[in-house]
């Protein structure tokens, strides 16, 4: 794989709640290709460098895989107006749209960041659309993908929070205001350029071992899955249960930009993204 993704940024030229997971889509005939998995991109408040190695990676991905899947929080604000779309990712919504073109399925789950996306990614990106955790087959494994906020025990005040965000009537409100004004709340809200600052936040670092705790519970319990994958505190992490099950995070892209390739009959593979390629991922303390 690595020999594949060794691709130079100068070639490219663009800069519990178990029943909801449930849902369950039929697998297709690339289901034993490698399949790339990323999240928490965070476009629109990462620099000019990251999105363009963002872009470089989707290149590399296309050169490779037949299925991309990414969980959550590729915007770091997303919401879909009648008639407008957010400024600032047009060439990583065109360059999604030649994935798609060129025969690349694509998943996108929305996360806390851009759970309001609809009918453009869908329609006019290609793009599959998730709201909710879903369970995919994925290079012959069964894995259940979710952003990963509001799982878990705690987190009180922010599952009060998703209720409201979430509500239709919340959402067709908002759908009223101005984009300028959304698109200005959605920022002075947004604790991305501060995380950058810090390298990633207290409360992010709490919640990962937490979701890390749910997730191995969440496949003991269920023995039909083969393994878990979330995102959302931004700390890559790969943990293989002696069943040979695993649960993956797959980091971020704001301070880690990792990302994970799964393939058939063995647990998933975290990569560092470089100026020059991908190299495997070392975890802290290893």
């Amino acid at each position: 794989m690595l020999d594949k993704v060794q691709h130079t940024l100068g070639s490219t030229k663009r800069p519990p709640l178990v029943v909801a997971f449930r849902l369950r889509l039929p697998s297709t005939a690339m289901n034993t290709s490698p399949v790339h998995l990323a999240s928490d991109i965070h476009l629109g408040a990462v620099s000019p460098e990251t999105e363009r190695h963002f872009l470089a990676w989707l290149d590399a991905v296309g050169a490779e895989s037949k299925l991309l899947v990414l969980n959550g929080d590729l915007f770091d604000f997303w919401f879909e107006y009648r008639q407008a779309i957010p400024r600032g990712y047009t060439r990583v919504l065109g360059a999604l749209s030649a994935l798609v073109d060129s025969g690349v399925t694509v998943h996108l789950t929305g996360g806390n960041h851009d759970w309001w996306g609809g009918s453009y990614l869908r329609d006019e990106v290609g793009l599959i659309f998730h709201q909710q955790p879903v369970e995919l087959d994925l290079a012959g494994h069964r894995v259940l993908v979710a952003h990963g906020d509001g799982l878990g025990p705690g987190d009180a005040g922010y599952r009060l929070l998703q209720r409201i965000l979430q509500n239709p009537m919340f959402v067709a409100a908002f759908r009223w205001t101005h984009p300028d004004i959304g698109g200005w709340l959605a920022r002075h809200v947004s604790s991305t350029a501060q995380r950058q600052q810090t390298q990633g936040t207290s409360g992010s670092r709490s919640r990962s071992p937490i979701l890390e705790q749910w997730a191995v519970d969440e496949l003991q319990r269920r023995d039909d899955l083969a393994g878990i994958t979330m995102g959302h505190t931004h700390m890559p992490l790969l943990r293989v249960l002696p069943s040979g099950r695993w649960y993956l995070n797959t980091g971020d892209w704001v301070d880690h930009r990792t990302f994970a390739v799964l393939r058939p009959g063995t647990p998933p593979t975290l990569y560092d993204w470089h100026r020059n390629g991908a190299s495997e991922h070392v975890a802290a303390g290893s």
